[in-house]
């Protein structure tokens, strides 16, 4: 049976469309905004929502998710609550696939099959892990398998290509290619080589693959989308947000703030595979 992913990005292809892929950081602006911002982003063209699990040590985040997940925890917005979060979203959608972005520490604690079947319960599609080298990654894979949990890979302009083939072996839902060696919100810096890698990549990678890190708005969306199945913005949109007075303030920045970006996408063409 197919997962909310595998049917997401079926139906994007046969429409083709591309997939918009906004990151929030549970949590941020405040625990109960949480839920009404997943949901409004849906409402502005959200294909696939990516949470963020606050964590300590964010070593692949720069300045504007780090203190997201800063605040986050400080409320405290840890693994128990983000699953939870997750199971008030899908009283009202029970379509909209939801993939958790964080680091390997959380789930270590749990267990791989522990983690995988409250995850499944909760809701959760997928599961981002940015420190788990897929050298280290057949527990994991295995036990996310087992219950449903696509276990999502990551490669880099540094990635080579006989280490993608291990990577595109172990990959699960997509693939997310990060455009540039450096932290999330850094900006992209030559655009025609991540376009020509991106190229490189998405002709080989039996997965969706989509690009994030440098997306920043409708421009940098519309560019690289035209080279991949979809788009991540992150960091622009946690900026948005902070700040927010409530929940509905949340709610209004964020479908203000992915709306443009649904627009440019939907200019876009989608390459031939």
């Amino acid at each position: 049976m197919k997962n909310r992913l595998q049917a997401r990005f079926g139906a994007l292809a046969r429409s083709g469309r591309k997939a918009l892929v906004p990151f929030v950081t549970a949590g941020d602006p405040s625990l109960a905004a949480t839920v009404p911002v997943l949901h409004a982003l849906v409402g502005a063209g959200a294909d696939v929502l990516e949470l963020g699990v606050p964590f300590s040590d964010p070593m692949a985040d720069g300045p504007v998710i780090q203190r997201s997940s800063e605040r986050a925890l400080a409320r405290g917005a840890g693994l128990g609550w983000v699953l939870a979060a997750v199971r008030r979203f899908r009283e009202t959608d029970a379509d909209t696939p939801v993939v958790l972005m964080g680091y390997l520490n959380p789930v270590d604690i749990r267990g791989p099959a522990a983690f995988a079947r409250e995850a499944v319960a909760a809701g959760v599609d997928g599961v981002l892990l940015v420190d788990l080298p897929p050298e280290e990654a057949a527990a994991f894979r295995d036990a996310f398998d087992a219950e449903g949990l696509a276990l999502v890979a990551l490669a880099s302009p540094t990635t080579s290509d006989a280490r993608l083939e291990a990577v595109w072996a172990s990959a699960r839902g997509y693939l997310y290619y990060v455009s540039l060696a450096g932290v999330t919100g850094a900006a992209v810096g030559d655009a025609s080589a991540v376009a020509a890698r991106l190229d490189h990549v998405r002709g080989r990678c039996p997965l969706p693959v989509v690009v994030g890190f440098g997306i920043k708005d409708a421009a940098t969306a519309a560019a690289m989308a035209a080279h991949a199945d979809g788009v991540v913005v992150g960091s622009a949109l946690v900026e948005a947000l902070a700040g927010a007075d409530d929940a509905a303030d949340a709610a209004m920045r964020a479908a203000a703030f992915l709306a443009p970006l649904r627009t440019a996408l939907d200019g876009v063409r989608a390459p031939l595979r």
